[in-house]
């Protein structure tokens, strides 16, 4: 089995070439990237990872698309346009209008993905073209907005990832003392903006023992960030992202840039790369994870696993093996009131056909409000990345939940346009 990551000088590519290595399966892997420097030292350190294992997979690298898609059987999309710099200025300039400019939140969110869209569905195009028969897994944030452009051309055999949704139920499931592989986890929303409404065992939904434990219910992560009281309230437990919404202004007040730090970190390791110094700089990552929204440092550093969810789902898809993960999808009639093309983040059954979305329950009006109002953005941001629409992009910024003013919308579609080239197109 051959495998693609474009992206491939990204700085966590070794975590799925170690998943790779647990597993088995791929037997060539091809990493491209634009940027040959980087790549470079990403084949070092899956150089010494892969020391001494036997079946591991060959490693190529590229900076010729064409090269890198050839007879490969899976995608993993994991760009960044405009690199960390490009984060670390959408952060700035948001940080300066005095709203939130996280990654995926917010103006951060827009400035990301107009940036990015235009180049995924290019991709999307070439993929489709070069490789029609290969499934596509996209890491790229804004995932589920970026998963939505790409299908547009590729329809359901492109397929989006997160490690949040994971993570979030693993951690409940822990609180509650019980195994996940047991319970059915009710969770919908977007990515980056969905809730977890029951977890059934045996069909009894013993979510609201943990809500009604003050205790066990701030005894993890999401718990600890939204307290006890807040949680009892929604009668739900949300991403954690969500912070951003319902803690706006202490969120906001944070000139933390996120992006500054991992530039400055990464730096170290891409001048002198190692797997020694690579894992050092993941530790120093995953520890300042998310660190603007809580106080010290994160207490869960395993995470959801993204690498291992991409790899559940190849192997699901490549050996027909069943398996029950959330992805990001077209939505079909899974979440009611939802259009049925738009992307949403739900449980889906993978198996050799693909993924099918599960039916959830109805989200509750204030969730189904914001999810409308954070698609309708979304949207908006394709319509601009894709036709140029200097307007789309105006109505993206000024029409999200976490922009108070339309004259604030200008003003950032205006520094951002002035300070990334990716943006020229808006001109």
């Amino acid at each position: 089995m051959k495998l693609a990551i474009l992206g491939g000088g990204g700085f966590r590519v070794p975590l799925v070439h170690g998943a790779l290595l647990r597993d088995g399966g791929v037997t060539d892997l091809v990493l491209h990237d634009v940027d040959a420097g980087r790549l470079a030292a990403i084949e070092r350190v899956l150089a010494e990872q892969a020391a001494g294992v036997a079946g591991a997979p060959r490693v190529r690298v590229t900076t010729d698309l064409t090269t890198a898609l050839s007879d490969v059987d899976f995608v993993f999309s994991a760009i960044r346009v405009g690199g960390l710099r490009g984060r670390r200025l959408d952060e700035q300039l948001a940080h300066a209008e005095g709203v939130l400019g996280q990654e995926t939140v917010g103006a951060g969110g827009i400035a990301y993905g107009l940036r990015t869209v235009p180049v995924a569905v290019e991709l999307a195009r070439l993929i489709g073209e070069l490789a029609p028969r290969a499934w596509v897994i996209n890491f790229t944030n804004p995932a589920g907005m970026v998963t939505e452009a790409m299908a547009a051309h590729l329809g359901g055999r492109v397929l989006g990832i997160c490690d949040s949704p994971v993570g979030l139920c693993r951690r409940v499931a822990g609180a509650l003392g019980i195994d996940p592989a047991t319970a059915w986890f009710d969770y919908a929303g977007l990515n980056h903006l969905g809730w977890l409404r029951a977890v059934r065992v045996g069909g009894e939904d013993v979510l609201p023992r943990l809500l009604a434990d003050t205790g066990a219910l701030e005894s993890f992560e999401e718990g600890k960030l939204f307290g006890a009281s807040w949680l009892r309230a929604l009668g739900a437990v949300p991403n954690e992202y969500l912070h951003y919404y319902y803690f706006t202004r202490e969120a906001a007040s944070s000139s933390a840039s996120r992006g500054a730090l991992l530039l400055e970190q990464q730096r170290d390791f891409y001048a002198e790369p190692s797997l020694a110094s690579w894992d050092r700089t993941r530790l120093e990552r995953e520890t300042t994870y998310m660190a603007e929204t809580r106080d010290g440092e994160r207490d869960d550093l395993e995470g959801g696993g993204y690498e291992n969810v991409a790899l559940a789902l190849m192997r699901a898809i490549a050996l027909g093996e069943r398996a029950n993960l959330i992805l990001n999808v077209r939505n079909g009639s899974a979440v009611p009131d939802v259009p049925p093309d738009a992307v949403v983040e739900v449980p889906c059954v993978v198996d050799g056909n693909g993924a099918r979305p599960l039916a959830v329950s109805p989200l509750p009006g204030h969730a189904l409000g914001l999810v409308t109002a954070v698609k309708a953005v979304e949207r908006a941001t394709i319509e601009a990345a894709t036709t140029g629409s200097r307007e789309a992009a105006l109505r993206a910024f000024a029409l999200h939940p976490l922009i108070d003013s339309v004259s604030v919308a200008r003003r950032l579609l205006e520094a951002y346009t002035a300070a990334h080239p990716e943006l020229a197109y808006l001109a």
